[in-house]
């Protein structure tokens, strides 16, 4: 975890100060030569939406896989000759998350390595993290479950939690990266993957992230501390709209169609949650559809936060309509604007 800052908390917007990886484009690329004939174009277009929608209904939520040729632990040995212990326990594990992983978070293990495993968690409604995806690369050590699995966060070098740092590091005393006592450390009888998962979706994607930095739960609930808890969930909402895009871009293996068909399926949401906060809504309101009330004040999105955001609603626009999700209205409201010129967004 970070140390500990004193109040007030400054933070800087300005979007390109981060960079990622060069990227490619996802389905149907930049720079893509369309047929002459425009018929054949729209019939190309709809098979490969149809292709990318079939797949993401037939995603199952676990499943196994082949090639684990990203994962960031295949730097890590394959446990030799592992116990009988520590297969049963990892079967196990599977089959809990076969069973009761919750309908926001999807699971692949690896066929030939037992003890890598990769997940996905849907961002929670009602938080700056809502409708985006976070990548999470698992090896389970030789000594599990003596000892917790270490976890990964696919973070393309940005940081959007106070416990998920650009570097990967994932902060959660169930993984005993930070501090805790009883039931929140990891208990090798009692603790399991799912539990960390789930622990990752509500306690770490939360509504008010800011006060997951060490020293600033003495301020929630009060005024200073609200304030900036309100900035932070502009620039996490800012980090989320890049981790989208640098996903569509740099998918890991075995989740290209889902991330493909979860952002078709999704895009529009996303686009007019750009809308409503570009608009002044704050920052976290947003469940599903629907705008939720805030409390009293001006709890308005900053005029900094939306010029930012307006750079990135370009680019989510660009790759949604690739996907295929119907973004007219968006990009009429981007010609309206006068902001039409280069709608390129520059990684």
């Amino acid at each position: 975890m970070a140390k500990r800052r004193n109040l007030p908390y400054s933070f800087n917007l300005n979007v390109d100060h981060y960079g990622f990886p060069p990227s490619v484009g996802l389905y149907l690329p930049r720079g893509h030569v369309a047929p002459a004939d425009s018929t054949q174009q729209r019939q190309q277009v709809k098979i490969v939406e149809s292709e990318i929608e079939e797949k993401y209904k037939a995603f199952k939520q676990f499943d196994t896989v082949g090639d684990h040729s990203d994962h960031f632990y295949l730097k890590f040995r394959t446990v030799k000759k592992p116990s009988k212990d520590w297969v049963k326990r990892i079967q196990h594990e599977w089959k809990v998350l076969g069973k009761d992983l919750p309908d926001t978070i999807f699971v692949r293990a690896y066929e030939d390595r037992m003890d890598l495993l990769r997940a996905v968690i849907v961002g929670p409604a009602g938080t700056p993290y809502h409708d985006g995806l976070f990548f999470f690369d698992v090896y389970f050590p030789s000594q599990y479950p003596c000892k917790p699995p270490q976890v990964n966060y696919r973070s393309g070098g940005l940081r959007l939690n106070p416990n998920l740092y650009a570097c990967g590091k994932v902060c959660l005393s169930l993984l005993n990266t930070w501090t805790g006592s009883g039931c929140e450390m990891w208990n090798p009888s009692t603790s399991t993957m799912l539990q960390v998962l789930v622990s990752i979706q509500a306690l770490v994607l939360n509504a008010k992230p800011y006060f997951n930095e060490p020293g600033h739960s003495m301020y929630a609930n009060t005024p200073l501390g609200e304030k900036q808890s309100l900035a932070y969930n502009e620039e996490t909402f800012l980090l989320s709209c890049r981790t989208m895009l640098y996903s569509l871009r740099n998918p890991p293996k075995h989740f290209e169609h889902f991330i493909g068909g979860h952002f078709r399926k999704y895009g529009r949401d996303i686009l007019v949650g750009c809308k409503a906060y570009m608009g002044g809504a704050q920052v976290g309101c947003l469940a599903g559809d629907g705008v939720q009330d805030v409390d009293e004040g001006d709890k308005s999105c900053s005029q900094n936060f939306k010029c930012s955001l307006e750079i990135l609603f370009k680019g989510l626009i660009n790759e949604f309509t690739d996907l295929g999700v119907a973004c007219h209205e968006f990009q009429a409201q981007i010609v309206n604007s006068g902001a039409a010129a280069d709608t390129t967004l520059r990684l």
